[in-house]
């Protein structure tokens, strides 16, 4: 007979309610089972067999109750071995069904724990790696140069770069969608329309050269090659050279607000992370870092490419950067855990030269070395349109903020305009013979393109009126940056000096 009255066909003889879970139950079986567990079969909890509920029924006349010898006492012997019977089974599986699911639990943890230790053995061979690799220096003037948190930073960044890729997961892709779908919309809620603080074609024309900084980098191996501006403090730019170094410089107060020590190369890529202080830079030597402003220490070493990284690009949500190089591959990676989500080799098997994303950041552009414009799409991990049309090598990317207009220049003495919609070039700026250009521009508003190279020259778009023209470098100009609403201009050249122009 069942332990639970109401699962059984028979009718109790003296039937009880457990007020624990309100279930019937013949009375000497859940007294077995208080005896032996102290517990409410149904749901475990705490019950004793004063707590039991009778349940009043019409009074049966009973015989008197059968001598030992009788058949009627062997069954009644037999029926009280099937109740024990009984009671244990049900035991049984109340204890079966605990016992799997903390089997299961403890296979999850097993297989998680396993997992844990194979990227720790992964982790703990590259920092000793990398530690091995770190030349050796005797002396305090080494020991100054070099101190032990920065090493220590350092092999924790290599550590927190697994070899492998991580994937771009749902959630992942899924993210980043979320953020198209937003600025997508914040652009059509502002449309066509010019912000009224943007600085005017007037005044952008009686632009003069404010201030030229020529200390921000060491003049025995001269020269600037990268800049950005911090869009959250306008008053912070930053800066990578020849000497190995990226800087950080106040404009505002016209004081260094630090120098980035850890590159074996020269800085040729630099991002200013538009919300933190946080800094992105990439150097022929193969390597990408990720620092932290305040200490002037790197937070992350990335190491995806097994060539000198050409070009650099933040996500608009400011977790994840795009980089390209002449290994042929583009890389996709986390900043904040220092996972490589993806690597993609170019389909024409050409070196990368530059990077950029797009506004909305679900696609972006490459430049190569055989002069083609390639644009991606992130999510697909694919090719999906190839702009021709300049020759020699692409030498900078732009992408417009109303996210239809793309400029290209490459070392052909000319930039060229591409329209995203209709995929095609409607535009193409013709400059002087032998002009080169190093790097474009396009203000937050999409209004001003400014190209640097040569001279640095600022441009009206939709008419692509020449506006301005500043000669005040001695050498290539090889980089340029409009501050917010284009109160002010930035530039840098291999002449070692960050100059500022804007309204006396």
């Amino acid at each position: 007979m069942s332990l639970v009255c109401s699962i059984s066909n028979e009718v109790p003889e003296h039937p009880c309610i457990s007020p624990k879970s309100g279930a019937i139950f013949e009375r000497r079986l859940i007294e077995k089972y208080i005896v032996e567990n102290e517990c409410d079969p149904i749901n475990g909890q705490p019950l004793t067999a004063e707590e039991l509920i009778d349940v009043k029924t019409p009074p049966i006349v009973r015989p008197k109750p059968p001598s030992a010898t009788s058949i009627p006492a062997t069954l009644k012997t037999m029926q009280d071995e099937w109740d024990a019977l009984m009671l244990h089974s049900f035991t049984q599986r109340q204890q079966l069904q605990t016992a799997r699911q903390e089997l299961s639990h403890a296979l999850y943890q097993h297989d998680a724990a396993c997992r844990v230790i194979a990227r720790l053995n992964k982790e703990v061979a590259a920092a000793r790696e990398a530690l091995a690799t770190l030349k050796p220096q005797t002396g305090m003037s080494a020991i100054q140069a070099a101190p032990q948190p920065s090493i220590a930073s350092e092999a924790g960044g290599v550590a927190a770069q697994p070899i492998e890729q991580a994937g771009m997961s749902a959630e992942v892709i899924q993210k980043l969608q979320d953020k198209a779908t937003v600025l997508t919309q914040e652009r059509k809620k502002k449309g066509r329309t010019v912000p009224e603080e943007l600085v005017s074609q007037e005044k952008l024309r009686g632009f003069l050269t404010l201030a030229s900084h020529p200390g921000l980098h060491s003049a025995s191996v001269p020269g600037i090659l990268a800049l950005d501006i911090n869009h959250s403090d306008q008053s912070k730019i930053l800066t990578g050279g020849n000497d190995k170094n990226a800087t950080v410089f106040n404009k505002d107060t016209e004081q260094i607000v630090a120098v980035l020590k850890g590159h074996t190369k020269k800085v040729t890529k630099v991002i200013f992370h538009p919300e933190e202080d946080t800094v992105i830079t990439g150097s022929p030597d193969c390597n990408i870092r990720v620092w932290h402003v305040p200490t002037s220490q790197t937070q992350l070493l990335l190491r995806c490419h097994d060539g000198p990284v050409t070009g650099l690009s933040l996500h608009p949500t400011g977790d994840y950067v795009l980089s390209t190089s002449s290994d042929k591959h583009w890389a996709f990676s986390d900043i904040r855990s220092g996972r490589l989500l993806t690597k993609v080799a170019d389909t024409a098997e050409y070196g990368l030269t530059s990077a950029q994303f797009h506004p909305d950041g679900l696609i972006f552009g490459t430049g190569t070395e055989d002069s083609q414009v390639k644009i991606w799409d992130l999510k697909e991990q694919s090719n999906v349109a190839n702009f021709a049309g300049h020759t020699g090598p692409i030498t900078a990317i732009s992408f417009s903020e109303n996210g239809y207009y793309l400029a290209t220049a490459a070392d052909d003495a000319c930039v060229k305009l591409w329209d995203l919609r209709k995929l095609k070039n409607f535009k193409t700026i013709q400059l002087d013979d032998g002009y080169e250009v190093k790097d474009l521009c396009f203000d937050q508003s999409g209004t001003y393109l400014s190209i640097a190279g040569t001279d640095i020259r600022v441009y009206l778009c939709k008419q692509w009126q020449e506006l301005k023209v500043f000669n005040d470098h001695t050498a290539l100009a090889t980089g340029v940056r409009f501050g917010k609403h284009a109160q002010y201009i930035a530039s840098t050249s291999m002449d070692r000096t960050l100059k500022l122009y804007g309204i006396e």
